[in-house]
C-alpha cells in the first residue's frame, strides 16, 4: 500500500509519467559511482603518472572513456542538485553550497527510475536535504539510504554517526570533536563499501539503481592541514612527497581498490553483462586540507580547481562500462553535461523522461547510434552560474567557452576557442564580437530567478 501511494504521489508531479509498452526483457541495472573533488588528471586513464588507479583504468579499457563531459557545477551541493534533476544551475532548485533542501515536487533520477520498478538505493554523501526535511533520500525516490546527509559533516572520515534511511547510526569508536576526530576505528568508506556490496546481492532479478557517493578525496577542512584523512598512506608510504600528497593519492587508490570489489561483485553475481556502471566527480580537483592540485597535476592540462568556472573546475572525468554493449576502449569527445544523466537513465530503464528539463539522452553516444537507432542529439548551449564571491557565469557552445562576472571585479566577458585553446590561454572576446553577442543573447534566457540565489544588482 505504501508503495502504491508513493506511487501515485509521484504520478501527481507535474511532468513526471511512467513509460507505457514497455518492450520484452530487463532492462541494466545502473551503478553510478561518484567521487567527490577528484580532478579530470587525477586518474591513469586521464593522464596521471605517479597516483595507481588500475580497476577505474580497467572501466575504461572495457568500455567508453568521456573527454568532454561537465560537472554540474564548480561546488558540491549544486552539482549535485543538477546530477538529480536533469536541470542546469540556471534551473535547479539547489544553486550553491547553502542547505536549501529539494522540495517534494522535485522530480529525480531516482523517481524516474523507481517509477519502471527499479530498487533504488543511495550510500554515501547526499547533501540535498537535512533531517526532517523534505529533501531527505527517502522522500526523494530512494528505497534505501546509508551515509551523510549534511555536507559539512561528510567532511569527517571517521564520523561518529551516519544515517540508515531515517535512523542514525552510532559509532562510539569514533571521538569527534568540531567534527574531527580524536579517536579513530571506522573510516566511513570502508562501510559504504560494504553497503554497495550488500545492496547489489539483494532481490535477485529486479533491476536497481545505485547511488554510490564517495567523498573521497575531499579534505576534511576542519582538520586544516590534516585533513586528508586516510587509514594508511600506502602504497605511497616510502615516496618523498608531502605527507598531504601521499595521503591525497592513498585516498585515491584505496577508492580504486573499492571498485575493483565492487566490479567483481558483479562478475561473482553473474550480473556484469546486465549493468552499466558510471564513473565521475563532482566538480574540479581542490586545494584544501594542505593538499596542492599541482602536486601531481589533478587538473592534467586545464586551467583551474574547484570553485573555478574555467575547465579545471567543471570539466570531469566520466567512465561508462557495460560488457557487450559498450564498445570496449573506445574514447568519446561527446560533449554532455550532469544534467543529461537523468534523461539518458531514465531510457535505460524504459521510463519516459520527465518535460521541462534541460537535459538529453545520452544513450546514442553511450551505446552507437546504429543500436539506439538515432543520431545523437546536442546541446547548443551549456550553462553554469556560481554564487560564491559574486555571481560568475559560463557558457559553452560549440568549440566557444564565455566566463563572465558581470557586476564583479571582471565585467568584461571572457572568450576562448577550446578546440585550439585547451588551457584557456587567450582572450578573444575582442577579437569575435560575433559570438560574444551570440551568447550575450542567449544568456538573457538561460536562468530563472531564484529567492536563494538572486543575481545581484548592477553597480552604480
Amino acid at each position: 500500500m505504501c508503495r502504491l501511494l508513493l506511487l501515485v504521489a509521484m504520478l501527481a508531479v507535474p511532468g513526471f509519467a511512467v513509460a507505457a509498452d514497455k518492450p520484452a526483457g530487463q532492462p541494466p541495472n545502473v551503478i553510478l559511482i561518484f567521487t567527490d573533488d577528484l580532478g579530470y588528471g587525477d586518474l591513469g586513464c586521464y593522464g596521471q603518472k605517479r597516483i595507481k588507479t588500475p580497476h577505474v583504468d580497467r572501466m575504461a579499457q572495457e568500455g567508453v572513456r568521456f573527454t568532454q563531459c561537465y560537472a554540474g557545477s564548480t561546488v558540491c551541493a549544486p552539482s549535485r542538485s543538477a546530477l538529480m534533476t536533469g536541470q542546469h544551475t540556471g534551473h535547479t532548485l539547489v544553486r550553491g553550497n547553502a542547505r536549501v533542501p529539494l522540495r517534494p515536487e522535485e522530480v529525480t533520477v531516482a523517481k524516474v527510475v523507481k517509477s519502471a520498478g527499479y530498487r533504488t538505493g543511495l550510500i554515501g554523501k547526499w547533501g540535498l536535504g537535512e533531517p526532517d526535511s523534505t529533501g531527505i533520500p527517502n522522500l526523494q525516490g530512494f528505497d534505501y539510504f546509508f551515509g551523510y546527509l549534511n555536507q559539512h559533516l561528510a567532511h569527517n572520515y571517521y564520523p561518529d554517526y551516519l544515517w540508515r534511511n531515517q535512523e542514525k547510526v552510532l559509532y562510539s569508536g569514533n571521538v569527534v570533536e568540531k567534527n574531527v576526530a580524536s579517536k579513530r576505528t571506522v573510516y566511513s568508506h570502508d562501510l559504504f563499501t560494504e553497503e554497495a556490496l550488500k545492496f547489489v546481492e539483494q532481490e535477485p532479478g529486479k533491476p536497481f539503481f545505485l547511488y554510490l557517493a564517495y567523498t573521497i578525496p575531499h579534505a576534511n577542512n576542519e582538520a586544516g592541514k590534516e585533513g586528508m584523512e586516510t587509514p594508511s598512506d600506502e602504497p605511497y608510504t616510502k615516496e618523498n612527497w608531502p605527507q598531504q600528497q601521499k595521503n591525497h593519492a592513498a585516498m585515491i587508490t584505496r577508492m580504486d581498490a573499492d571498485v575493483g570489489k565492487l566490479l567483481q561483485k558483479l562478475k561473482d553475481l553473474k550480473l556484469d553483462e546486465k549493468t552499466i556502471v558510471f564513473f565521475t566527480s563532482d566538480n574540479g580537483p581542490h586545494k584544501e586540507g594542505g593538499n596542492d592540485p599541482k602536486f601531481n597535476q589533478s587538473s592534467g592540462a586545464l586551467r583551474g580547481i574547484k570553485r573555478d568556472l574555467t575547465e579545471g573546475g567543471i570539466r570531469v572525468p566520466m567512465l561508462a562500462r557495460w560488457p557487450g554493449r559498450i564498445p570496449a576502449a573506445t574514447v568519446s569527445d561527446q560533449v554532455w553535461a550532469f544534467w543529461d544523466f537523468l534523461p539518458t537513465a531514465a531510457e535505460l530503464a524504459v521510463a519516459k523522461s520527465p518535460a521541462g528539463i534541460d537535459g538529453i539522452s545520452m544513450v546514442p553516444a553511450l551505446l552507437g547510434e546504429k543500436v539506439a537507432g538515432r543520431p545523437q542529439t546536442n546541446h547548443e548551449f551549456l550553462y553554469w552560474e556560481f554564487h560564491e564571491g559574486g555571481f560568475k557565469q559560463a557558457v559553452r557552445m560549440g568549440d566557444w567557452k564565455l566566463i563572465r562576472q558581470p557586476y564583479g571585479k571582471e565585467p568584461a566577458p571572457q572568450l576562448y576557442n577550446l578546440k585550439d585553446d585547451l588551457g584557456e590561454t587567450k582572450d578573444l572576446a575582442a577579437e569575435r564580437k560575433d559570438i560574444v553577442a551570440r551568447i550575450e543573447a542567449y544568456l538573457k534566457t538561460a536562468r530563472t530567478e531564484s529567492k536563494d540565489w538572486p543575481v545581484p544588482p548592477k553597480k552604480n
